[in-house]
């Protein structure tokens, strides 16, 4: 009899196109493993929203996924993380979910100055989960942390290359130079879009999450059958304008479905 997991896939969560940024890393670690891939682009962005708002829209998604046939939930969002993580796992017990916690700790690690920069939203920022890896991992480092809205609008919009763009991103970066980091931590999922922008100005590392939440899916997926399998997408927003991001931003052509909300 064969498993009741067998192509059954991952399902993957982000209030916009950032959670691509670990998807792309999940379909490189996992490559036979198939995904659905949600995008809720009509409450974009979920950093300035309060944590009970940003819970609602996460449990319809979640819902919304093991609906699709998700065998697991990675939560591709460092806000929808910090809001809802632990209330998820206990409204699904029987579903591994994974969430996505700011890279705090290889970067209090790597440091040589003693201050890493730490580009995040308001909602992670607030968050007991950003807090706590504080507490954990940067005890003897100082850690300056940096609310960066616009930058997520920077990627959904497509503006990281404008010359306004730039303007941003220095607006953000220069402070965290200033007080000397020598590390800067991308703690929302839409920022590794802008590494490339961030590389031309910087020189020093910037720490992605998203390799070790791809990891940790692998280590946490139920056994299923390794085939090759289609991934699916889903926004609630524009399908044509989340269709063109998904090639601009991980060079995929497939057809996007819009999810009425």
């Amino acid at each position: 009899m064969q498993n009741e997991g067998v192509n059954r896939p991952i399902g993957v969560f982000d209030s916009g196109v950032g959670g691509l940024s670990v998807l792309r890393e999940i379909h490189r670690q996992l490559p036979s493993i198939p995904s659905l891939y949600y995008a809720d682009q009509a409450h974009l962005p979920y950093g300035p929203r309060p944590a009970e708002e940003i819970r609602e829209y996460v449990q319809c998604a979640a819902d919304f996924l093991i609906e699709q046939g998700a065998v697991m939930i990675v939560l591709a969002c460092h806000a929808a993380s910090a809001a809802s993580l632990r209330d998820l796992r206990s409204i699904y017990p029987e579903i591994p979910i994974v969430g996505i916690e700011p890279a705090v700790k290889p970067a209090a690690e790597a440091t040589r100055s003693g201050v890493i920069g730490v580009l995040t939203t308001q909602a992670t920022a607030d968050g007991a989960l950003y807090r706590g890896v504080v507490e954990r991992y940067a005890v003897n480092v100082r850690v300056i942390t940096q609310v960066a809205p616009e930058l997520v609008t920077l990627v959904e919009q497509g503006m990281q290359d404008t010359a306004e763009g730039e303007t941003i991103l220095r607006r953000y970066v220069e402070p965290l130079l200033a007080a000397g980091a020598d590390q800067i931590v991308l703690a929302c999922t839409h920022f590794p879009f802008l590494k490339a922008s961030l590389e031309k100005m910087i020189s020093i590392p910037l720490v992605d999450p998203g390799p070790a939440v791809a990891r940790q899916a692998g280590r946490v997926l139920p056994q299923v059958q390794r085939w090759q399998a289609e991934n699916r997408y889903f926004t609630s927003g524009s399908a044509e304008r989340f269709k063109d991001m998904l090639a601009r931003l991980i060079g995929v052509d497939a057809g996007v479905t819009q999810k009425i909300v």
